[in-house]
């Protein structure tokens, strides 16, 4: 298991705590180094997920979390990525790795401005969130040293969890996370939950209530109910997606012809044994990509 702590070299030298694909170098191109208000607190927002496929939502999830910490934080957002979940975690309708990141890169590099694809989850073994968020941690005030103050000061950045409200349902489950991981993710860093329609919200968050502090609740003001299943199903139905996923995503998968052979299940058990499958993954301390699907 990585291990957020470095390892001196006989050469003085330090070998990165984290193991890492082949070739990988993390993408900041879009983060923000500057920051423009001292008063306020740097952060930057991760959502962790399937993202097969990316969809508007997805997106705009990234844009209601920034009019919730403009309007009511003192926080100051200096950049957000996606972090598309390994092949390992092999749920029903998870495409490859491979296409996964493309579309999450051709969604963020052709539609938005100040969003980012880190492909290190996606390209190794099964991570857990609490150490995806170390790895940002890592990457972002370690490596690159965090945010520059007017005063050419440094700051570190603050990692922010962004994810639906069926993630912090799962958390609130006795049993299904690790108290650990819980502490580590919301007493460390903390999250944005983006409401969806129907969740209870007050329910799912009393049993958090020592973390509560650390958990930032953001209406839809316009409630979007699209997701990756609804569209994987209209695409296995010969339907037509367009303006549910962007476009260039949408041309991406009409090339490649994809999940038009992810048949669905329609037997009891299979849903059951999917429905097992996502539990055990929480219980060794994950967030299901469900959460942002």
């Amino acid at each position: 298991m990585p291990t957020a702590s470095q390892e001196d070299n006989n050469d003085g030298s330090c070998d990165p705590p984290f193991t890492a694909p082949p070739n990988y170098s993390f993408p900041h191109h879009r983060l923000n180094p500057l920051q423009r208000y001292p008063e306020k607190q740097p952060i930057v927002l991760v959502a962790c997920g399937s993202f097969s496929p990316v969809t508007y939502l997805h997106l705009r999830m990234f844009e209601m979390a920034v009019d919730y910490v403009r309007q009511n934080t003192d926080f100051e957002v200096m950049g957000g990525y996606m972090s598309p979940v390994s092949d390992q975690y092999k749920k029903p309708g998870l495409l490859s790795a491979h296409h996964r990141v493309n579309m999450c890169t051709l969604a963020t590099e052709q539609t938005s401005q100040w969003l980012m694809v880190d492909p290190w989850e996606a390209f190794q073994s099964y991570q857990r969130t609490a150490i995806v968020l170390d790895h940002f941690d890592y990457e972002i005030n370690t490596v690159l040293g965090g945010a520059l103050l007017p005063s050419g000061e440094r700051r570190h950045i603050r990692i922010v969890l962004l994810a639906g409200s069926d993630l912090i349902s799962t958390m609130s489950e006795p049993g299904v996370w690790s108290e650990n991981d819980l502490d580590h993710i919301l007493g460390k860093y903390g999250t944005f939950i983006i409401e969806r329609a129907g969740s209870d919200m007050d329910n799912a968050t009393e049993t958090l209530a020592r973390w509560l502090h650390n958990i930032f609740l953001v209406p839809q003001l316009i409630q979007n109910d699209v997701s990756s299943t609804k569209v994987r199903l209209f695409l296995r139905r010969g339907l037509s997606v367009r303006y549910l996923l962007p476009a260039p995503v949408v041309e991406y998968i009409e090339q490649h012809n994809l999940y038009a052979e992810d048949a669905p299940s329609h037997d009891k058990k299979d849903k059951e044994k999917e429905r097992v499958k996502d539990d055990a993954w929480r219980r060794a301390g994950a967030s299901t990509p469900s959460s942002t699907t």
